[in-house]
């Protein structure tokens, strides 16, 4: 019975189970027995044991008397009979029981079933079993009772699995297309028997804080036959034949086979009207902005020409430590005439960085926005020089200099591949062994005003009256009048076209855990940035290795 349970790893088999339950019927009669005749057998034993051998005469047999196991019985004296015709032990695999092949093929991983089947055709019989790749769908995809239905609508769980989810399963998570310097944030799941990939878009200017907005764009399923099939979802006259191909690790395309259904009968002029409305939920005369008016038209010409052929490359969300100021994640952010854009908050030694997954024709998507030195904290004045920006513009700009002097002692004193990643440059981004030594023994000699940004201690932050300076333009009228920390930073700005790109000192001021804000300077302008809650499956980052090798690509994208 131990061996049955040892060979299949499940618990008893019917054989032990059976056997199990003769034994206690065979005990249960034994418990019947008078005392008198129990301890004429007990003593009838003694005698022969105290005999010393078989020769002392033969023991009345008890069910007690042999144990029973495999194919033999062992008798008292140790031997094995060999002529009992007792149900033998498996001595394999294959020689369990179906439905516990059932129970271990179910633990499995899918793609080690084909390798099962090849074994022999017992087991290529029972993998036909609907009940084992039904766990499966649901333990590797998280289906649940989409499954039954599915089930009675014709298509099996064994279909659904092996021509839909594994073959397409590589393209679960999140992705960027690549729009130029637009980018974007796609997420590929499975949705009720579908697998869907969802464009989200950000909110309608200024409303940083409301949800996410989610656009399909592609869906596959096995509902008209028994092979997979790839539907283009974009456009207003449903859905229509699309294609999908695997161009390397970690990129796929999809394509539209039939365009005319993005068409409209009121052609460019119809489509523009549909796609602003969607795009920043008003029209054109509602958006006084000569310059945004000229943005707004820019992308819509520019996004257009990918209505029918898109390519997209794997992101990760970045992995958190204990350490860090406050959990990394995706966030909304407003950017002046550009609208909301995504950026990805992650965090390396004592900086923080934000990376833009949306973009625009001046920092396109890919750039490091903002870069925060979280071992240079600011103190605020009291709300009255607050609001003076030139009070600000003193003490950001003091830390500044600061950080030039001895970013410019540092660059003699050290090789270049030593420095702190100051200025987001791609190779310190990423931090090699060497480059970490360098930043950690940095800022082990700060001076005792340095603090570290993440704090060990699990006590609430103190809060502080917070007010942006006059002058600073800010999307939002509504902004959070409490804030937690303060840190120097810098943010990406460039002219059109990405020309001449420049950090600039602003203030990276910290209000929730959901919420931070960034004052540049330099175009006295207010950034604020919400949390995206939405919950993201397949798209955490394996290690930080994977992660940083990641934003370095993402950068050559869109450089």
């Amino acid at each position: 019975m131990a061996v049955c349970a040892r060979l299949c790893g499940v618990g008893q088999s019917r054989r032990c189970r059976r056997r199990q339950r003769h034994n206690q019927q065979d005990q249960g009669s034994d418990s019947d027995m008078d005392e008198e005749e129990e301890e004429r057998i007990v003593g009838q034993r003694q005698g022969d044991v105290g005999g010393g051998g078989p020769e002392s005469g033969v023991a009345t047999a008890g069910p007690s008397d042999a144990c029973e196991y495999g194919s033999g019985h062992v008798n008292r004296g140790g031997s094995l009979d060999r002529t009992s015709t007792g149900p033998p032990h498996p001595q394999s695999l294959a020689e369990l029981p179906p439905e516990l092949l059932v129970e271990i093929f179910s633990l499995l991983p899918g793609t080690a079933l084909p390798n099962v089947a090849l074994i022999c055709k017992k087991f290529r019989q029972i993998l036909n079993t609907e009940t084992i790749w039904r766990r499966r769908c649901m333990k590797e995809f998280g289906m649940q009772e989409d499954l039954r239905k599915m089930e009675v609508g014709g298509v099996s769980s064994r279909d659904l699995y092996v021509k839909l989810l594994h073959p397409y399963r590589h393209i679960l998570g999140l992705w960027q297309p690549d729009i130029g310097p637009y980018g974007g944030l796609l997420n590929v799941v499975v949705d009720g028997l579908f697998i869907i990939g969802w464009m989200y878009l950000p909110p309608h200017d200024p409303r940083v804080e409301d949800p996410m907005r989610r656009r399909p764009l592609f869906r596959i399923h096995l509902w008209e036959s028994k092979k997979a099939t790839v539907e283009c979802m974009y456009g207003h006259k449903g859905p229509h034949k699309g294609d999908i191909q695997t161009v390397k690790k970690d990129e796929f395309s999809t394509k539209c086979n039939q365009t005319d259904h993005h068409r409209m009968p009121g052609g460019r002029q119809e489509e523009f009207r549909t796609w602003l409305e969607e795009e920043w939920g008003r029209t054109l005369e509602e958006i006084f902005h000569e310059h945004m008016q000229e943005l707004i038209l820019m992308k819509f010409i520019y996004t257009s020409q990918y209505d029918n052929c898109l390519t997209y490359r794997r992101i990760y969300l970045p992995p958190s430590m204990p350490s860090d100021l406050l959990q990394p994640g995706l966030f909304k952010g407003t950017y002046g005439s550009h609208g909301l854009e995504i950026v990805m908050l992650s965090f390396i030694g004592t900086y923080a960085r934000a990376t833009k997954l949306t973009g625009d024709p001046n920092v396109p998507a890919g750039q490091l926005t903002l870069n925060v030195d979280l071992s240079r904290p600011v103190v605020l004045p009291d709300l009255e020089h607050q609001r003076n920006i030139e009070e600000l513009s003193r003490l950001v700009l003091g830390v500044h200099e600061e950080v030039q002097r001895e970013d410019q002692q540092q660059s003699k004193d050290t090789p270049a591949t030593v420095r702190a990643p100051a200025e987001g440059a791609c190779d310190d981004a990423c931090g090699d062994a060497s480059a970490a030594d360098g930043v950690e023994a940095d800022h082990v000699t700060c001076s005792d005003s340095c603090q570290p940004g993440p704090s060990g201690s699990t006590s609430p932050p103190e809060t502080q009256p917070f007010v942006l300076p006059l002058g600073v333009m800010a999307r939002n009228e509504v902004y959070p009048r409490t804030c937690t920390k303060c840190f120097y930073g810098t943010g990406l700005i460039a002219g059109h076209g990405f020309t001449s790109p420049e950090r600039t000192p602003g203030l990276f001021v910290l209000f929730d855990q959901d919420r931070f804000g960034f004052i540049w300077l330099e175009l006295k302008s207010f950034s604020l940035y919400s949390r995206l809650t939405d919950q993201l499956a397949h798209a955490h980052a394996p290690n930080m290795e994977r992660f940083e090798a990641m934003l370095c690509n993402m950068q050559s994208w869109t450089s």
